[in-house]
């Protein structure tokens, strides 16, 4: 079997569950090739993993001061290119499509009439999960944006329906450092971030952001470009995350155990839908602004118990090759059996 794998390249969500997938079917008889857009390919990093991918410009969103900028997204997305990506993008030689809400990859193969599969957080929220801000727009997008033959999703619970654990991949922790504070939030100022932690002497923020701040924070503000190797290994020692509400980093602090602060992109209905799903989990603390007062309060809860969610990856590996790929059920109840839920969240 020859797969081409389409991934969303806007944020670094997709990627982290794109590596875990990468390493299941490397470990497989599966040939696959890899496809990135949202993008310029010289703003991906630590790609070893995906061999000699492909890159698309695709359509993605544009952010401004913590929230989605309408005009700024509608200029960059300009039809006739990203059309003539749909068009130019030969699938012949492949068997199936698997699909990380990517679109160049999707309508590609809708047009091709290639078999495809999505695999995705988006596609849990066709379900009636926890949602914020739906809108007739957002079901548009769930839809259309990256349209598949099979829709597979994943969240934090199953809520009833067929959707599949989190794919996670983090570092063991060896040793925690309570007052140590892992913090991403790549689409704040870096001013504000730091007006954000500055007070806060008695921890340490180790902050990870595309930019630097004008002006040297403080010393208990650790500041870092991004580095995936770093990101993890802090992670895995940290006490805490403070991080926009995307989807992977979440799983990976459930995973982990560590306390989380969200602050969700504001206008963006998945990230204000993740805050709902945590709330009514009593999986996180959250913030619509950054605020002092929800740091403050946040720095004082007790850590979580880890959340040990099964290797998805190796298991979905298997499910395709077994080609019954409307039956999407057993695998996620196969899956759902292994994980041992917290008592509040059943």
């Amino acid at each position: 079997m020859k797969i081409l794998y389409g991934v969303q390249g806007t944020g670094n969500g997709h990627l982290s569950r794109a590596r875990v997938m990468a390493k299941a079917l490397a470990n497989s008889d599966i040939e696959v090739d890899f496809l990135f857009s949202g993008r310029k390919r010289e703003q991906f990093f630590d790609m070893q993993a995906f061999g000699d991918f492909q890159v698309k410009q695709g359509l993605t969103f544009v952010t401004h001061a913590g929230s989605i900028s309408v005009p700024k997204t509608l200029k960059h997305n300009l039809p006739p290119r990203f059309w003539g990506e749909i068009r130019e993008l030969d699938l012949s030689g492949y068997d199936l499509v698997l699909n990380d809400f990517e679109p160049v990859s999707a309508w590609a193969a809708r047009r091709q009439k290639v078999p495809s599969i999505g695999i995705s957080h988006q596609a849990a929220l066709r379900f009636p999960v926890p949602k914020v801000g739906n809108t007739w727009w957002n079901e548009m997008l769930l839809n259309y944006f990256a349209p598949a033959d099979v829709a597979l999703g994943c969240h934090w619970h199953h809520f009833g329906f067929p959707i599949l654990p989190p794919f996670v991949d983090v570092d063991r922790v060896q040793a925690e450092h309570s007052h140590d504070i892992l913090v991403y939030l790549p689409f704040e100022a870096p001013a504000d971030i730091v007006a954000l932690l500055a007070p806060f002497d008695g921890y340490r923020f180790l902050v990870y952001h595309a930019a630097a701040p004008a002006e040297t924070p403080p010393e208990h503000i650790v500041w870092h470009g991004f580095n995936r190797e770093g990101f993890r290994a802090d992670m895995a020692q940290c006490g805490g995350v403070i991080g926009n509400a995307g989807f992977e980093l979440a799983s990976e602090a459930l995973t982990l155990g560590k306390k989380l602060l969200v602050k969700p992109l504001i206008g963006q209905f998945e990230q204000l839908s993740n805050v709902a799903a945590l709330q009514l989990l009593g999986a996180a603390h959250s913030m619509m602004h950054l605020s002092q007062d929800a740091l403050r309060h946040w720095l004082k809860a007790p850590q979580p118990r880890p959340v040990a969610y099964p290797g998805v990856g190796d298991a979905l590996v298997e499910w395709l090759k077994g080609g019954n790929w409307h039956d999407s059920r057993s695998l996620c109840d196969g899956l759902w059996a292994q994980v041992e839920l917290p008592e509040t969240w059943r």
